[in-house]
């Protein structure tokens, strides 16, 4: 492989967030629904309807075109895309061709091993979906619930340069769809589907060669498997002077193979020609600036930002970006905390994100407020009480809605400092385990972790750890040495 450079392109189906289809009232997500139940004349395609365009279409479309840095178009058009498999009723699907809603722009994907690598961007349009088909029994299955279900499509330029960088193109690409609040984006729904152009050169080359297109790839990690194997596959086919055909093939993500489905088509192929039905698409400059307000501070510029003003680690940074509901959390608890990001950061990743990841929520489902978290890191600072009660604390806050403060009061929860009271619970503790202090006497120190915990027990983990290691040391030392 050393000789050879992989040159791939991706072709993104987006499905949006809409609460109806792209041309009808039907409900736009339709995951669980029973097969044929989510239609209507207009999505099946039956004579004598006409499609009405979902205005909230064109603006997540276009939303997603301003992050992408992509020209969006004043005028663009729908055409009439002409293929017939049985999941399409109409015999066609409107979609754009010449003219869409974007044109250019670019996704900037920084990779693990410290480089960026800019994709740009091909086309940026809007279609409809067609329906699912499916083999049951014998029997070819047609489900036409997904028909008329809105799509961006998103073309990238041939600029990735291997399968991993494949993957964390579609990493950021999630990413950015979820932040904007446009798609799920969830690869397993089908909300996010991948398709791969794949073809190779020798090294040094410019040349574009004949390329395969890989689609049914469902995950990211089958996206750098099917790429992966596809190079692998056309660099075995050159060497053996074999020329690569220029095939559509499918991904078996159960054999980790691929199977031809069939010649690729061409674009000519489709006889496009203008949807009669849909009056052109016109952006004038009040909407645009409408849609362009709602537009967020972006994923990536908010990383290099919370890295320069919060003076954060770029693995922090990183992480706190990585979901939008979870990057305004954490701004919100540093403005009501006051101190130090970095120890804000700490709690959030290590223990905000714990219960974030147990019950399957983002950070704007807490009923741990922002707010309560900074009480809870400043009642730590005070030595109100111990870092152990405050991390216990993240959960009551979250399980009951009251404050760190009424609960800490309520439960008698507040650290005892008090050297006379901590030394009492280690005279107790010292009393009752004199095997465990003659091993402790004998050289085994690192027992004194041990009699910590058990003074914490003791306490109900009220005791301030730190006074009590003090105290261990000095009672169990007596008598040391005579």
């Amino acid at each position: 492989m050393a000789d050879y450079e992989p040159v791939i392109g991706l072709e993104t189906h987006i499905q949006l967030n809409t609460e109806t289809k792209i041309f009808c009232a039907c409900k736009a997500d339709s995951w669980n629904a029973p097969p044929n139940t989510n239609i209507c004349p207009v999505c099946t395609g039956l004579p004598g309807v006409l499609p009405v365009l979902n205005q909230a279409v064109v603006e997540k479309a276009a939303r997603l075109a301003a992050a992408m840095h992509a020209e969006i178009q004043p005028v663009s058009y729908f055409d009439r895309k002409n293929y017939f498999y049985p999941d399409l009723p109409k015999g066609y699907q409107i979609s754009q061709y010449d003219k869409p809603l974007a044109r250019g722009g670019y996704l900037e994907v920084p990779m693990p091993q410290g480089y960026t690598r800019r994709v740009s961007i091909h086309k940026l349009h809007i279609e409809e979906d067609a329906g699912k088909t499916k083999n049951e029994n014998g029997y070819r299955l047609i489900d036409f619930n997904r028909c008329g279900v809105p799509l961006i499509e998103m073309v990238t330029g041939p600029d990735l340069r291997s399968a991993d960088e494949a993957a964390q193109y579609i990493i950021r690409l999630r990413q950015l769809l979820r932040w904007l609040e446009i798609s799920e984006a969830d690869m397993e729904k089908a909300h996010l589907r991948v398709d791969a152009n794949v073809s190779i050169r020798p090294k040094g080359s410019n040349v574009l060669n004949p390329k395969t297109e890989i689609k049914n790839v469902n995950s990211i990690v089958a996206v750098r498997e099917a790429i992966q194997t596809e190079i692998e596959r056309q660099i075995r086919e050159v060497e053996a002077g074999n020329p690569i055909e220029a095939w559509t093939l499918e991904w078996d993500e159960d054999s980790g193979k691929l199977h031809v489905m069939r010649t690729k088509e061409t674009e000519a192929d489709y006889r496009y020609f203008r949807e009669p039905d849909l009056l052109p698409i016109r952006i004038d400059e009040d909407w645009r600036t409408a849609i362009l307000m709602e537009l967020p501070e972006l994923p990536l510029e908010r990383r290099e930002r919370f890295s320069e003003q919060y003076d954060l680690p770029e693995y922090d940074a990183d992480i706190l970006t990585g979901e939008r509901s979870l990057s305004d959390y954490f701004e919100a608890a540093i403005a009501a905390y006051g101190g130090d990001p970095k120890r804000v950061s700490n709690w959030v990743i290590n223990d905000v994100m714990r219960i974030l990841n147990e019950k399957g929520i983002s950070a704007g489902d807490l009923r741990l407020k922002p707010e309560h978290l900074a009480e809870i890191i400043r009642l730590v600072d005070a030595g109100t009480v111990n870092t152990s009660t405050g991390k216990s604390l993240l959960e009551k806050v979250e399980n009951t809605g009251r404050s760190p403060k009424e609960i800490v009061e309520a439960e008698s929860l507040a650290q005892v400092s008090d050297e006379e009271a901590i030394r009492e619970i280690c005279a107790e503790v010292i009393a009752e385990n004199p095997d465990q202090v003659q091993t402790y006497r004998s050289g085994k120190e690192g027992l004194i972790g041990w009699f910590i915990g058990q003074v914490m027990k003791k306490s109900r983990g009220k005791a301030d750890p730190q006074a009590a290691r003090v105290i261990l040391q000095e009672m169990l030392s007596e008598g040391l040495g005579t």
